[in-house]
C-alpha cells in the first residue's frame, strides 16, 4: 500500500507540473494572440494611411488602373470609328456591296445615290413638270424672283 501511495504522490506531482506547464503555455498563447492582433491592427492602419495618402496625391494603383482603362476605351472607340468610316467609304465607292439588300443595291437606292452624286435637281424637276398634263397643272407659285421682276405699283394720288 505504501507503494501505491508513493505512486499516487508521484502522479499528483506530475499532474501539478503539467497543470503549471499548461497554464504557462496558455499564457504564452494568449500573449501571442494579443501580439498578433496588435500587429494586425497596426498593419491595417498603415495600409489605410497609405491608401489615403495615395488617393490624396493621385498616385494610387487604382487611379492608375482607372486611367489605363479609360485610355483603352478611348483607343478602342477611335479604332471602331475609323473602321466604320473606312467601311462607309468602301460601300460608297462600290468596292463593297451591302449584303442586307438582296441584290447588293436596289433600284430606289441607286436612283437616290445618282441624285445625291451631283445630278442637278432643277433639271430633274423640269423633266417631271414636262411629263405632267398641261390642263391639270396648277398655277405656278411665284417666288421672290417674280416679285423683283415685276414693276413697282404707281403711288396712289389723293
Amino acid at each position: 500500500m505504501g507503494d501505491l501511495q508513493g505512486q499516487q504522490a508521484s502522479l499528483q506531482a506530475e499532474r501539478d507540473k503539467l497543470t503549471v506547464a499548461s497554464k504557462r503555455l496558455q499564457a504564452q498563447v494568449e500573449a501571442f494572440r494579443t501580439r498578433k492582433e496588435t500587429i494586425k491592427a497596426a498593419y491595417t492602419a498603415a495600409e489605410a494611411e497609405t491608401r489615403v495618402r495615395e488617393a490624396v496625391t493621385g498616385i494610387s494603383e487604382e487611379m492608375g488602373d482607372v486611367g489605363l482603362a479609360v485610355q483603352r476605351a478611348q483607343d478602342k472607340t477611335e479604332q471602331l470609328q475609323a473602321r466604320a468610316g473606312a467601311l462607309d467609304e468602301l460601300l460608297a465607292s462600290g468596292a463593297l456591296e451591302d449584303v442586307t439588300v438582296p441584290a447588293g443595291r436596289d433600284e430606289i437606292q441607286s436612283q437616290l445615290d445618282a441624285l445625291a452624286a451631283g445630278h442637278d435637281l432643277d433639271d430633274e424637276l423640269a423633266r417631271m413638270k414636262a411629263q405632267l398634263p398641261a390642263s391639270g397643272a396648277p398655277a405656278a407659285i411665284e417666288g421672290p424672283e417674280a416679285e423683283a421682276a415685276s414693276p413697282p405699283a404707281p403711288p396712289a394720288t389723293s
